[in-house]
């Protein structure tokens, strides 16, 4: 998710066109310290969901046959993948334009996010990468579209790691494949053309654009869940 400044920021850059170098990435503590804790309070919600399946759902989550610590992998490696990636690809797209750019966290919406894993289900807002002095559709749309496309990269990439495993007879196969459902999802719930959403900016800049990109991010996210939630393996 992308947003413009919601902060006095009176800092940053803009990059000329005809500047030879292009920008370089850049941070900042209080970046990598709310990154880092929204990366951590997002794995602990996957790990709520998926090992435990919430308070009220007796039967526990889709890891429980697996033990406790492959299940925090599988979290971290879905936080890391689904949304640190996500919103360092927001980033760094918008860098490479010649924008400031940097997540900040939302700590309430932090708070939420854990109280409706606990319950059994996942509604998060953990933050967004805020970006300064971006003004046209164009680049709104571009750097909005870079998060998602990301996600929809990982859901492939993991999907046929979980065909592959599956053919060879590795246990591996569901681990990877819940990563790509994650990928998937996250992408596409992002696409969707409503409020803050990535989507709503990338219909502004462009509507065949964003039909394209929603299309192929429903496609993945489709065969995510039927693959992991009715059939359990990446073939059906």
């Amino acid at each position: 998710m992308t947003s413009g400044p919601s902060y006095p920021y009176t800092y940053g850059y803009t990059w000329a066109p005809t500047q030879t170098a292009r920008p370089r990435i850049t941070t900042s503590p209080q970046e990598l310290y709310q990154i880092a804790g929204a990366f951590a309070v997002l794995t602990l919600d996957f790990v709520l969901i998926l090992y435990f399946g919430g308070y009220f759902y007796a039967d526990g989550g889709i890891l429980r046959a697996l033990p406790l610590w492959e299940g925090i992998l599988v979290a971290g490696v879905a936080a890391l993948t689904a949304f640190v990636a996500h919103e360092m690809a927001h980033k760094i797209s918008a860098q490479r334009g010649g924008y400031w750019a940097e997540f900040r966290w939302s700590p309430i919406w932090l708070a939420f996010s854990v109280l409706t894993s606990y319950l059994g289900f996942l509604l998060a807002a953990p933050g967004a990468t805020v970006v300064g002095g971006m003004g046209n559709p164009r680049d709104w749309g571009r750097t909005s579209l870079a998060g998602p496309a990301t996600n929809m990269a990982f859901a492939g990439a993991f999907y046929a790691g979980s065909l592959t495993a599956w053919y060879l007879g590795s246990a591996s196969y569901f681990p990877l494949l819940v990563i790509a459902f994650f990928n998937g999802w996250f992408g596409a719930l992002n696409l969707l053309p409503l409020g803050p959403l990535d989507g709503a900016k990338v219909l502004r800049w462009s509507t065949p654009v964003w039909i394209e990109a929603f299309a192929a991010s429903a496609a993945i996210a489709g065969v995510c869940f039927v693959a992991l939630l009715y059939f359990g393996t990446p073939v059906f």
